[in-house]
């Protein structure tokens, strides 16, 4: 059984950076030639506890253990440089294997740039998590600015048994500024199923992006995927969380697996944050 869903659903939030984002500090002075760069997070259980066995990364990615939670291992991508600015080829690889279990965050927003080129920017992100085994990816949101063309994609393979909550945000535009052109994918494979393959397209490249069938003027998206076999697979097949201009708009959809998918707009960040909340209290 597929869930198939192109194009956001309705819209969320005044432009702006969120608390706790890093604003971009200006104009950029521009580069040569376009950033590859890669980084790489495999964790294993060993002895009743996870331990990460490969922490690399290059150019902007700068990957850091933290404090462990319990069994949970903890890893914090810094930021090194800014990216990615258009034509820059940025990829993460996590691997999570049997019995493991992982949290990822982020330091700060990413925030998509012009570049040297016109050719949009790529941001891959590879998840395979093992049966057993548990991974919380939990960044920063990501800001689209004016004049950036950002191809951000979504790769997650699930065994039978394994756990994921991930969550995503996004920010068209800084404060009182256009947001640049967003494409944003995310599969969803479970024991060699698709259960989601979602695509949304956002800027002015984007026909009626902004129009009343899409965003509606709202600046600021935001989704949660949880993926528990634990899930009670029982809930009705939609619930509408919020419907109403000052609370934005939010949704959970049953996904086979058993799964949930939050998708939410807000009129801005602290909305969009109380709506993620709402959904991870009650099934997490």
């Amino acid at each position: 059984m597929t869930a198939l869903v192109q194009g956001p659903v309705h819209a969320m939030a005044q432009a702006g950076t969120p608390a706790g984002a890093t604003a971009s500090p200006g104009p950029h002075p521009p580069r040569s030639h376009s950033l590859h760069a890669t980084a790489r997070i495999t964790a294993v259980a060993d002895a009743g506890a996870t331990r990460c066995t490969v922490l690399h990364g290059d150019g902007p990615f700068d990957p850091r253990r933290l404090r462990p939670r319990g069994g949970r291992a903890r890893v914090c991508v810094l930021g090194a440089m800014s990216a990615p600015h258009n034509g820059d080829r940025l990829r993460i690889e996590v691997v999570v294997g049997p019995g493991a279990d992982l949290e990822i965050i982020t330091a700060a927003a990413t925030i998509a740039l012009p570049g040297p080129t016109p050719a949009p920017a790529t941001w891959d992100l590879i998840i395979s998590v093992a049966d057993d085994a548990c991974l919380h990816w939990l960044p920063e949101p990501l800001i689209s600015t004016a004049g950036s063309d950002l191809l951000q994609s979504t790769h997650i393979d699930l065994a039978p048994s394994a756990r994921l909550l991930l969550t995503e945000r996004q920010i068209l535009g800084r404060a009182h500024e256009p947001p640049g052109n967003l494409t944003s994918r995310l599969t969803l494979r479970r024991d060699g199923h698709t259960l989601l393959d979602q695509q949304t397209d956002y800027g002015p490249s984007a026909p009626c992006w902004d129009g009343p069938a899409v965003l509606a003027g709202y600046r600021i998206i935001g989704q949660a995927l949880l993926i528990d076999p634990e899930l009670d697979d029982s809930m009705p097949h939609t619930q509408i969380l919020s419907d109403s201009p000052d609370n934005g708009h939010a949704v959970v959809t049953a996904l086979p697996g058993p799964g949930r998918l939050l998708t939410a707009v807000a009129p801005d960040a602290r909305v969009l944050h109380r709506h993620l909340h709402t959904v991870l209290r009650r099934y997490v």
